[in-house]
């Protein structure tokens, strides 16, 4: 049986090529779609594949990872203009049984240099991935939902490298700008983690709240060394009103 990382790939592709095929990794008896913007199904998907292929569109895979059931990718994507992207996926016997997204228009760099995808790609430490993604998951509801900023330095390394567009490295950057966003404007407020998946060193949260009033969602990409976030990646999305949902099943 493939591996889910390529069935991921494998996938993705069809929205470069067209090739309506590729929504055959999907089970579309069992599928689950939370792109509130995508009908369900690989017909909905194979739609979506060919109103895509017409814009020429790039899919090219920055990072790939596989944990249990899932595979997740941070792709970036040219559709007419370029966007950073993260893809989740859940697999059943060896087709796609779910999906969630988040992507966001490609921005930077940012104050430091850095790029929303440039950066670390090696896989390592796979014997942490359940102590990192437990460190991950303490730190986004302890600092990020519950605005403990004073534990800030528990979690995140000094000499962090941060992709964030509008944010410089180190953790003086990440502890000024959530000062900044929870108490001003524009407000930013994480409410609740709704799943984090890991592999090795690399740990991805996918959380919902609001900035500046606007329902989001947050999917912020970390690695890990040594105990401590040394690297962070992340998109921010608006999550589109109920009545232009093209399905049921919420984003999260």
């Amino acid at each position: 049986m493939a591996k889910k990382k390529e069935l991921l790939k494998k996938l993705l592709k069809g929205i470069e090529t067209g090739d309506a095929k590729a929504a055959a990794v999907v089970n579309e008896a069992r599928y689950i779609q939370h792109n509130p913007q995508t009908h369900e199904g690989s017909e909905g998907l194979a739609v979506l594949f060919a109103r895509l292929a017409k814009t020429n569109p790039k899919v090219t895979f920055i990072r790939v990872f596989e944990d249990g059931d899932f595979a997740f990718a941070h792709n970036e994507y040219d559709f007419s203009s370029l966007r950073a992207a993260f893809e989740v996926f859940r697999f059943e016997d060896g087709k796609a049984v779910e999906h969630w997204d988040n992507i966001q228009p490609l921005k930077g760099p940012n104050p430091s240099g850095r790029g929303m995808l440039d950066g670390s790609t090696e896989i390592a430490d796979l014997e942490k991935t359940e102590a990192n993604r437990n460190l991950v998951r303490s730190f986004a509801e302890e600092v990020l939902v519950e605005r403990r900023i004073d534990l800030i330095g528990k979690y995140v390394s000094a000499r962090l490298v941060q992709h964030n567009p509008d944010l410089a490295d180190g953790i003086d950057a990440l502890r000024n700008a959530l000062e900044a966003t929870f108490n001003g404007a524009p407000n930013l407020r994480y409410d609740k983690v709704h799943r984090v998946l890991a592999e090795g060193n690399f740990v991805l949260c996918m959380s919902e709240g609001f900035r500046a009033g606007v329902h989001s969602s947050f999917y912020d990409l970390f690695r890990l060394d040594d105990g401590m976030l040394v690297e962070h990646w992340d998109t921010i999305e608006a999550i589109a009103p109920r009545s232009e949902w093209k399905n049921d099943n919420g984003k999260f």
